[in-house]
């Protein structure tokens, strides 16, 4: 089984590729199954029927997932390719702690939809980390330090997720280059017990040999932890936003996994439950 859970496609509105495109390229490459992944950023982004407006990007509106089409696209691609791999319905909650009530609504609504939700923080106090607003005029130890304790705040405040996305993110954004491990060992170590306690589980991203970090994403030392904790959901995603991208590094990720940090197993995901494959 090889599965990439994390794939975005034009309806991100960081992404240009169509969905269709992302999908041929996945059955090029042997994929069995891809879950895509479509950005939902409360806060910083609105949804298409809101009156108010977005968020601008390049002098364009940047508006979460259009979920209506985006359910009823994925479902036509299914009908076409369903034979020759599988798909599956997920979004990227980007979820700071005053977007949870907009988060738990959306969710309760389009629950039966999906398969898989990715949780992140992208933003925090609806400032991003890129373009950086969010670490100007704050000192290295202060957007990382307030960027984790976001990210507790959320995981012990939200539940609809299936697991923590790309966990240690500000490594790709921090402008004074990668933060000691030690200095976040004990919110991170808390913010996992948080995340095992509710049954849940951790992506391994491999997007981090894209942005050329010294580590895997999150690092081993994360990886680590939350093996130590007791965590064993493990899932394995590109964070792909064209069609190159896909399965990046893969092979690397899962011979990692098994042979330096002991893991046996990782997961799909069905209407929110997980399912185990050898690594």
């Amino acid at each position: 089984m090889t599965a990439d859970q994390h794939v975005h496609s034009d309806f991100s509105f960081d992404s240009k590729t169509p969905m269709e495109t992302q999908v041929r390229r996945g059955i090029e490459l042997g994929l069995d199954l891809m879950c895509f992944t479509e950005h939902v950023d409360y806060g910083v982004r609105r949804d298409r029927d809101d009156p108010l407006p977005t968020r601008e990007l390049d002098g364009r509106p940047c508006y979460n997932a259009d979920y209506p089409r985006y359910f009823a696209a994925l479902d036509e691609l299914r009908r076409r390719f369903g034979e020759r791999i599988t798909l599956r319905t997920g979004l990227e909650f980007g979820v700071q702690r005053h977007t949870i009530p907009q988060f738990n609504a959306l969710f309760e609504r389009y629950e039966k939809e999906l398969d898989f939700v990715l949780l992140s923080v992208h933003q925090v106090d609806d400032l991003e980390f890129y373009p950086p607003e969010f670490q100007q005029g704050r000192t290295q130890d202060e957007y990382n330090l307030r960027y984790y304790e976001e990210l507790l705040a959320v995981a012990r405040g939200f539940d609809h997720y299936a697991v923590l996305a790309h966990l240690d993110v500000m490594r790709r954004y921090d402008p004074a280059g990668e933060y000691p491990f030690e200095k976040t060992r004990d919110v991170v170590a808390e913010i996992l017990r948080t995340a095992i306690g509710k049954g849940k589980g951790m992506e391994l991203n491999t997007a981090s040999w894209r942005y050329g970090l010294r580590d895997i994403q999150p690092s081993r030392a994360v990886w680590r932890l939350y093996r130590d904790l007791g965590g064993e959901l493990v899932t394995l995603g590109s964070d792909a936003h064209r069609p190159e991208r896909l399965a990046g590094n893969f092979d690397e990720a899962r011979a990692i996994l098994r042979d330096e940090l002991g893991f046996r197993y990782y997961c799909t995901f069905e209407r929110m439950e997980p399912t185990f494959h050898a690594l």
